[in-house]
């Protein structure tokens, strides 16, 4: 079987070109964009390691008392510091199993490290994500935690 990779994020070269002359790239939020994550859901409750992650109700009170747009701005936070870098020193064990609903999330839909984003989501690691990439990653995140609550 031959494996092809497929640019799931073609304006990546336009955000390329726009970002800022010392390689920092501004964060936008992943709100303004949709996903059809349909094949990815199917493909994740196969797996019988990614479909065992839920919520615990302590975390959905979480979930409920922060409101989804502070769990958003939490999960961008995360995907920067935690999955977005070309070398993670720690990738693998950067993601604790608990202590944030975003955290839950990231290994329940393999985004807990750039090992597994690869496998789940085919964006390869060696490299810092894009802008684009981000956004996906925390609206694959988002949709997840959504489906929880």
């Amino acid at each position: 079987m031959k494996y092809v990779e497929l640019n799931l994020f073609p304006e990546e070269e336009d955000i390329a070109r726009h970002s800022a002359p010392n390689g920092c790239q501004e964060q936008a939020s992943s709100a303004s964009k949709d996903y059809d994550l349909t094949d990815l859901f199917v493909r994740l409750s196969r797996s019988s390691f990614r479909s065992r992650f839920r919520l615990s109700a302590k975390d959905k009170e979480y979930v409920a008392s922060k409101g989804l747009t502070t769990i958003r701005q939490h999960a961008e936070d995360f995907v920067v510091r935690r999955l977005a870098p070309a070398d993670i020193p720690n990738d693998g064990k950067q993601t604790p199993m608990r202590g944030h609903p975003v955290f839950i999330a990231q290994h329940a839909t393999g985004c807990c490290c750039r090992g597994c984003f690869s496998k789940w989501h085919h964006i390869p690691a060696g490299r810092q994500l894009t802008i684009a990439e981000q956004q996906y990653a925390v609206a694959v995140l988002m949709a997840w935690i959504e489906r929880q609550i």
